[in-house]
């Protein structure tokens, strides 16, 4: 008996002492984390991170992708940051591979190595996934009635004349999600099939919005009929009551959405903590909420999850979706998002104007057919769909280096600018040119 007290005795003294420390080495204070995610998305996160970090306080500041890396580029000599929350992966190889980001190893357990053919995890223990994305289409079921819109299914879809004035997209340049979509479309159809869909498409645009937000909040409330999408704002639309479906087209990739430590973070022991808590059953289950919607990377969470819950782990549509090369993503972004602007964004009214006429010459056509109109209206769309750079030279680094001025716009950044919406302009002219002529022909 007495021997038996000691033991218990001993056992509780040592559980004192190690509560003890646990809360001695227990993380306390302002986490300040710089994010791309809106209130939707950070508010429950925020919530239910400092219930189970009692003394912890989540400063959330929120910045589009773009914006928060500059931000800590620049203000590295006096980091006041302790996070890095955001979608796109190649905006963290940008943090990588300027050393503002600190390896860590995650102790969360039953996270596999990869989702689809995409790894969870930056392999250096750099960043790491704590949701997966995938990207598409997002329509409003009672607008699309209303203006006998037909249903999408491929990027294509949207280039057909029925979606002429219906598309709303986030620019690339302010919303990673967003240039991941376009890259995505890059890497799967190659860059100059893939630059003609997009342009296809962004003849029959709407609207280009800043944030990547704005484009379901467009449709949701039907200013808007259809949106080019991260999936989880489809999914919480939906959970909320809005009438709107969602599909991935062919050609389409699921990666991790991430975060990471920044490196000398003020408060490290609770920027970790907070990563743990994201890669937590607790964490993952807050991704379920209605609100949210976003794809848990822990398998087990969607046991959890209704029926109808996307599940990337056995859904087969995510088998089938593109790998994206991350390398090459971050090699050209800067590229990407620029000739996106140039090219569509700051060309918008030209390039849906000749569009316009386009859609009219294949009504004619279609009534009443006609070679030489059809000839000509090739010709306009192969001068909307050529490129004022290729492929190799959007990599290169000298056009790579253009664009790594910082604040200041470098002379060859304003002169590759300047060059690329001259292009834009002058192809666009001629195409509008050689639209009207086929329309001439073909009535």
């Amino acid at each position: 008996m007495i021997t038996r007290r000691i033991a218990v005795a001993a056992a509780f003294g040592f559980s004192l002492v190690a509560a003890s420390l646990a809360f001695a080495q227990a993380p306390s204070g302002k986490v300040t984390v710089v994010t791309s995610f809106s209130k939707d998305v950070t508010d429950p996160i925020k919530k239910a991170f400092e219930k189970a970090v009692p003394g912890v306080t989540l400063e959330v500041q929120n910045r589009n992708t773009n914006a928060g890396v500059k931000y800590l580029e620049e203000t590295r000599a006096n980091n006041q940051v302790d996070l890095f929350w955001a979608s796109a992966p190649d905006a963290f190889e940008v943090l990588k591979g300027k050393q503002l980001l600190m390896q860590y190893k995650p102790k969360a357990t039953g996270i596999p190595d990869k989702i689809g053919s995409y790894p969870v995890n930056d392999p250096q223990g750099f960043y790491f996934g704590f949701a997966a994305s995938g990207y598409g289409i997002m329509w409003n079921e009672r607008y699309a009635k209303a203006n006998k819109l037909p249903e999408p299914k491929d990027w294509q879809d949207l280039a057909r004349p029925a979606f002429y004035d219906h598309v709303s997209i986030a620019s690339p340049a302010r919303s990673g999600t967003t240039h991941l979509t376009v890259e995505t479309i890059l890497q799967g159809e190659g860059w100059d099939k893939g630059w003609r869909t997009i342009k296809e498409m962004a003849g029959n645009f709407n609207s280009i919005t800043e944030r990547s937000f704005g484009v379901p909040e467009a449709v949701n409330s039907g200013q808007v009929g259809v949106g080019i999408v991260i999936d989880f704002f489809a999914f919480s639309a939906q959970a909320s009551g809005f009438p709107v479906k969602f599909v991935y087209p062919t050609v389409t990739t699921v990666v991790p959405a991430n975060v990471g430590v920044i490196a000398n973070a003020p408060n490290k022991a609770a920027a970790e903590a907070f990563v743990e808590f994201l890669l937590s059953p607790a964490g993952q289950e807050v991704l379920l909420e209605p609100g949210i919607r976003r794809l848990p990377i822990n398998p087990a969470v969607y046991a959890k999850a209704g029926a109808d819950y996307p599940n990337p782990f056995t859904d087969p549509r995510f088998q089938k979706m593109i790998g994206f090369d991350v390398d090459k993503s971050e090699a050209r972004t800067a590229a990407v998002d620029t000739l996106f602007d140039q090219l569509i964004s700051f060309q918008l009214d030209a390039l849906k104007g000749v569009t316009k006429v386009l859609h009219e010459v294949d009504a004619a056509l279609a009534k009443k057919p006609n070679p030489q109109a059809k000839a000509l209206a090739d010709e306009a769309r192969g001068l909307i769909a050529a490129m004022p750079v290729s492929e190799a030279q959007a990599a290169s680094p000298e056009i790579k280096a253009a664009f790594t001025g910082g604040k200041e716009k470098g002379a060859r950044q304003a002169e590759l600018e300047s060059q690329w919406a001259s292009f834009a302009r002058d192809n666009y002219a001629k195409a509008k040119a050689k639209a009207e002529e086929a329309l001439k022909a073909a009535k």
